[in-house]
């Protein structure tokens, strides 16, 4: 599989969770374990592109597919990226159980809708509980990082064939 962009490789049974797979001989543990049976979402990854509760995805059903953690959602130069930034500055990031959850469930939204209304990102994040109960700086972490996206696209210069500028 595919993790974060890197080819990896490791010995684990097939039904055993991903989740235990990602924390364990990945020594991937930004994925958290909230609940353990799908209903919180703090442990949610991306199965190509797809956000998942990685622990009820057996590790067995992943190969040969791509997958995103928490870690994974860095700029390429290992910087926060603005949506980690933006939870950090619009007071997203609470207690941190969940933070990574939501991290890359408004990922895979702002992947697939780079203007999202606040319902959509209501939508979008349903499937991740926040103890702290701080829904409403979450929804606005992930607004704010929506609109400086959106203002960045319009100010970078357009690529033309091929990608050249």
């Amino acid at each position: 599989m595919t993790v974060n962009g890197v080819a990896r490789e490791v010995e684990a049974p097939p039904l055993a969770r991903l989740l235990d797979v990602l924390r364990g001989p990945m020594g991937l543990t930004g994925t958290k374990e909230g609940c353990g049976e799908g209903e919180c979402g703090a442990c949610t990854v991306l199965l190509d592109g797809v956000p998942v509760n990685s622990c009820l995805v057996a590790a067995g059903q992943c190969e040969g597919q791509a997958l995103t953690t928490v870690e994974g959602l860095h700029d390429p130069n290992g910087a926060l990226s603005t949506l980690q930034r933006c939870f950090v500055e619009d007071g997203g990031a609470q207690c941190g159980i969940c933070t990574p959850g939501m991290l890359v469930a408004a990922d895979a939204l702002l992947r697939a809708n780079r203007n999202p209304t606040e319902d959509q990102v209501r939508d979008a994040i349903a499937g991740n509980i926040c103890r702290c109960t701080g829904y409403q700086r979450i929804v606005d972490a992930i607004l704010h990082a929506a609109k400086l996206a959106s203002q960045h696209a319009s100010t970078a210069p357009q690529a033309g064939p091929g990608g050249a500028p």
